[in-house]
C-alpha cells in the first residue's frame, strides 16, 4: 500500500489518538492564540461546567471550561482548569510547573476492556468520571510518556458531536475564530 506522507493507516485496536488536550491559563487568549499561530479553528468554547469523579480513589468535583476544534485528524482541546483542590488538571502543572500538553486521548467501545487494559499493564486511574451517558478515564502515563492517557466511551451522541465540530472546521474560512456555546436544553 503506498500512502502519502503522514496518511499512514492506524494500528489495529483502540490506538487511534483522536484528540490532543492542553491545559491553558486563559481559554479565549489561547484558542485565539491557536487560530492565529496555526489556522486552526473555529473553536467551539463549551460552557463552564462542574463534573464529579473519582480522582485517585476519593470522590472529587472538578470545575473546567473547555474548547475545542479539529486540525486534520486531530481534535485540540484547550482546557481551563477552575478547580480549586486537587484535579489530573492541576497534576500536571504541578510536574511541569506550567500549563501545556496534558493528554491524549483515545475513542474505545468497549471502555471496560481499555481501562482493565491499561491497570493490568500496571498504570493508575488517576481520574474517572462519569458525564451523562458516557465515561471518561485519564490514566496516569506520566512517568513513562509526560502525558495522562485519555479513555473515552464511545456513544453514538458523542461520535455525533465530534462530527459536527470537524464539518464545521473543515468549511472554516478563518472568520469568527472562537465561538462561545451555551448549554443545549
Amino acid at each position: 500500500m503506498n500512502l502519502p506522507l503522514f496518511e499512514q493507516p492506524w494500528p489495529d485496536g483502540d490506538f487511534r489518538f483522536f484528540q490532543l488536550g492542553f491545559v491553558v491559563d486563559d481559554l479565549l487568549d489561547a484558542a485565539a492564540r491557536w487560530a492565529r499561530a496555526f489556522g486552526i479553528g473555529p473553536f467551539h468554547i463549551l460552557p463552564r461546567a462542574q463534573n464529579t469523579c473519582r480522582y485517585r480513589g476519593a470522590d472529587a468535583v472538578i470545575d473546567l471550561q473547555v474548547g475545542v476544534a479539529q486540525a486534520g485528524p486531530v481534535q485540540i482541546e484547550l482546557i481551563q482548569n477552575h478547580t480549586t483542590g486537587p484535579s489530573v488538571f492541576a497534576d500536571m502543572a504541578a510536574i511541569t510547573g506550567r500549563s501545556g500538553f496534558h493528554q491524549a486521548a483515545t475513542l474505545t467501545a468497549d471502555y471496560e476492556a481499555k481501562v482493565a487494559q491499561f491497570v493490568g499493564q500496571g498504570y493508575d486511574i488517576a481520574c474517572e468520571l462519569t458525564a451523562p451517558g458516557q465515561r471518561i478515564a485519564f490514566v496516569d502515563t506520566v512517568e513513562d510518556f509526560g502525558f495522562f492517557t485519555e479513555v473515552v466511551e464511545e456513544t453514538p451522541s458523542f461520535r455525533a458531536n465530534l462530527a459536527r465540530i470537524a464539518a464545521t472546521c473543515a468549511a472554516w474560512d478563518g472568520a469568527d475564530p472562537i465561538r462561545i456555546l451555551g448549554r443545549r436544553k
